[in-house]
């Protein structure tokens, strides 16, 4: 029986700084996903790309002494370079400045406009250029965004065309009840659960082209650029081609999302708002990873303890960087890390873990010329699972205690003191169990556990030089 088609996609980065551990722990999580469902047997198409309009990118272009499109190419290039650095197969790479993008944000106004949900209105406002977004007081911290402390709150009074996101109360809650599951964690669900409750204002989704002219233009009037949010969100469909409702949007729309919390109300009460003006189908589930601090304090250049995917990669190699990540836990609670405990658990289950299981079972299987296992083996029950609920760290923790498991049994069965035929049954039943776990490591460690896989289904099995060397102090 064929299965479903899949579509996941990270939120789009916004280009004004390098990639940072957690957009790397963001788009590895997506991977993992796109790898299991296609090691499930289904067609996948798998999004990320970057968004590149809005004040914060005119303003540090300016600054640069270069045009927005000249900086934005700049920046961009190093989101793409994460495909080869993470080895994420994402298969669409959507930028906000690309011509079709622009075509279907321009068509989704259109749409919303004729069924009467946007409107034109003088506002004063408090805004955060740092989030691109309106504050209301009690979104404040002694009168600034507690996201970005260090910003001024710009006050603002234009006229601007507003998104009628008050009449989606009703039917945002219906769409939450009837989908339990929409929204993960479920702590992240009630929050927004109970912002919807309390009430939906109005947002801005124009600025003025003469003070901020780096946008897509709205195309029922030419002095005002699209808010850079309300052009952003269309990119989930405008990669699968939307308008156009044939092809891959057909196939693959609605799709599943994911984000960090600071994200949580553009994607599950914005964009899903959006999607209804446009006579649009929601999407079908919204995952939320928490923050990632360092040592308990915020990332932050001015303290030195800003940790990126490159440093982790230069460290600990692709895919121990890939299993790290996903070791911190995605789609939860907040993440605290260091150098220390990445290295602790580097070394305690990647070099004395897998790493050392594979090395210490290859050895014996050489020395009694031990034939591999040349068995195809399915994903574990509890892994599939778990996968298939997108529970991340679960179906790794899961994975590291079936390591823990075959190295008790080795440690119980000490076949280097057995012989003959008794040696080789131990051997041969720890082989099924590295080659098991190889394979429910696939989608987090792609080459290593295919290697694995082939080591240990080669005709004679050979020593194996380690997969993850002892770090350097």
């Amino acid at each position: 029986m064929k299965k479903p088609n899949f579509y996941i996609t990270t939120t789009l980065p916004y280009v004004n700084a390098e990639p940072h551990i957690g957009f790397g722990l963001e788009i590895t999580a997506a991977d993992v996903i796109a790898r299991y469902m296609r090691q499930s047997g289904h067609n996948v198409i798998f999004n990320t790309g970057t968004d590149e309009h809005g004040q914060k990118i005119y303003e540090k272009a300016l600054e640069n002494n270069q045009t927005p499109q000249e900086y934005t190419d700049f920046w961009a290039a190093k989101f793409e370079n994460l495909k080869a650095l993470l080895d994420v197969d994402y298969t669409h790479f959507i930028r906000t400045t690309d011509k079709d993008h622009k075509k279907a944000a321009q068509e989704f106004w259109r749409i919303v406009n004729n069924n009467g949900y946007i409107y034109k209105k003088m506002y004063k406002v408090k805004y955060c250029v740092g989030c691109e977004l309106e504050k209301q007081d009690s979104e404040l911290t002694d009168g600034r965004c507690p996201l970005h402390p260090n910003k001024d709150l710009e006050l603002r009074e234009e006229e601007n065309y507003f998104f009628k996101f008050s009449a989606f109360q009703d039917k945002l809650t219906e769409l939450y009840e009837n989908n339990p599951d929409f929204v993960k964690p479920e702590g992240k669900f009630n929050e927004i659960k109970s912002f919807v409750k309390g009430g939906l204002k109005d947002f801005s989704i124009s600025r003025l082209k003469e003070k901020m002219p780096w946008g897509v233009e709205v195309p029922t009037d030419p002095d005002h650029v699209m808010y850079v949010w309300f052009d952003a969100l269309v990119n989930y469909i405008s990669t699968l081609g939307w308008p156009n409702t044939e092809g891959e949007y057909k196939d693959f729309w609605p799709g599943v999302q994911i984000a960090g919390k600071d994200n949580l109300r553009q994607q599950s009460a914005m964009w899903q708002a959006m999607l209804l003006a446009a006579d649009l189908p929601p999407s079908k589930q919204i995952l939320i990873n928490g923050f990632v601090s360092i040592d308990g304090q915020k990332m932050s250049k001015s303290l030195g303890n800003v940790i990126s995917p490159q440093e982790m990669v230069d460290r600990y190699g692709t895919d121990g960087t890939r299993f790290l990540l996903m070791f911190l836990g995605p789609i939860g609670s907040d993440m605290d890390t260091s150098w220390e405990k990445l290295d602790t658990a580097f070394t305690a289950h990647l070099s004395n873990g897998i790493g050392n299981l594979c090395s210490r079972v290859a050895k014996m299987c050489e020395k009694a010329e031990l034939s591999g296992n040349k068995e195809t083996v399915e994903v574990s029950e509890t892994v599939s699972d778990n996968l298939e609920q997108m529970n991340i760290k679960e179906a790794l923790e899961t994975i590291i205690k079936a390591i823990g498991e075959a190295d008790g049994y080795l440690s119980k069965q000490q076949p280097w003191t057995k012989s003959g035929d008794e040696q080789k049954v131990i051997l041969n039943k720890s082989v099924t169990m590295i080659k098991q776990i190889a394979t429910d490591l696939l989608p987090f460690m792609p080459k290593t556990a295919q290697n694995i896989v082939d080591h240990f289904s080669n005709d004679k099995i050979v020593a194996l030089k380690p997969l993850f060397p002892r770090l350097s102090k």
